[in-house]
């Protein structure tokens, strides 16, 4: 029996995404290319989209100037959730990524943070007493949040001093996995990293002000392999449901107004 004219699903079948998809729809696979720091409000969020669509999400995660530069040499990814918001417009004008479907699906913010529960105080004193040996932060030259770690101790008067201490990686899950493991006793991680359902999961953190650096706005882009794809259509306009908005939020991130 076909499904009736007016019916809302009978529309997301023309590819607009909505909560209520028919299970006669065909299922597939969309392939997510996702910056680092929201490795873990994207599997959230994965849950509920594939158990309201009956689509599957395949993601692969890393630094988002690494995954530039998979998607630039073929890689098989259909949406990039970047860290930036000018990696999606570069994909876009070189062709890589569809014009026209980036937008900000969040807004992130950077900690200050360690596992021992007593070490980083709320108003991040300690940098200014330098009592620890190593502190971690992503790679300013390639990730977002390492550059606005090194804006931040530059505002704070502190590059200098504490460059000596660096542990740096390559992304900003290296960066958390450093002081995880205790490579370095504190280090400038997203906030995604340390917090869910609005509170932090574990260990003491110092939330820094956001004028101390460039606002880490984080864009979304349809790949050109997936232009007509109904499935990553689906899960790009999921991202911008108010339900989805209240996960992204829940891991401390800020959206913006669609």
């Amino acid at each position: 029996m076909g499904l009736p004219q007016a019916s809302f699903c009978g529309f997301i079948a023309a590819i607009t995404f909505t909560l209520c998809a028919s299970p006669l729809a065909h299922a597939d696979v969309v392939q997510v290319a996702v910056a680092a720091n929201f490795a873990a409000p994207l599997k959230a969020l994965a849950s509920t989209f594939e158990k309201d669509t009956g689509h599957t999400v395949s993601v692969s995660s890393g630094g988002t100037a690494k995954l530039y530069a998979q998607i630039k040499n073929g890689a098989p990814f259909d949406v990039f959730l970047s860290a930036d918001n000018e990696t999606p417009q570069r994909l876009q004008r070189e062709g890589h990524g569809v014009a026209g479907t980036g937008f900000t699906y969040a807004v992130g913010r950077l900690a200050l943070w360690s596992p021992n529960a007593s070490l980083v105080d709320a108003q991040g004193d300690i940098l200014q007493s330098g009592n620890f040996s190593k502190i971690a932060l992503a790679s300013p030259k390639v990730a977002p949040y390492g550059e606005a770690a090194v804006q931040t101790l530059r505002k704070l008067g502190l590059l200098n001093a504490l460059q000596p201490k660096f542990v740096v990686g390559e992304s900003i899950g290296q960066a958390f996995s450093f002081v995880a493991t205790g490579n370095a006793e504190i280090g400038f991680v997203a906030l995604s990293q340390v917090m869910e359902n609005g509170k932090l999961k574990s260990g003491s953190m110092w939330l820094v002000p956001s004028a101390l650096h460039d606002a880490l706005v984080q864009d979304a882009v349809l790949l050109m392999r997936a232009k007509t794809s109904p499935s990553a259509l689906a899960f790009l306009a999921y991202l911008k449901t108010d339900a989805a908005r209240s996960t992204i939020r829940s891991f401390g991130y800020e959206t913006q107004a669609l």
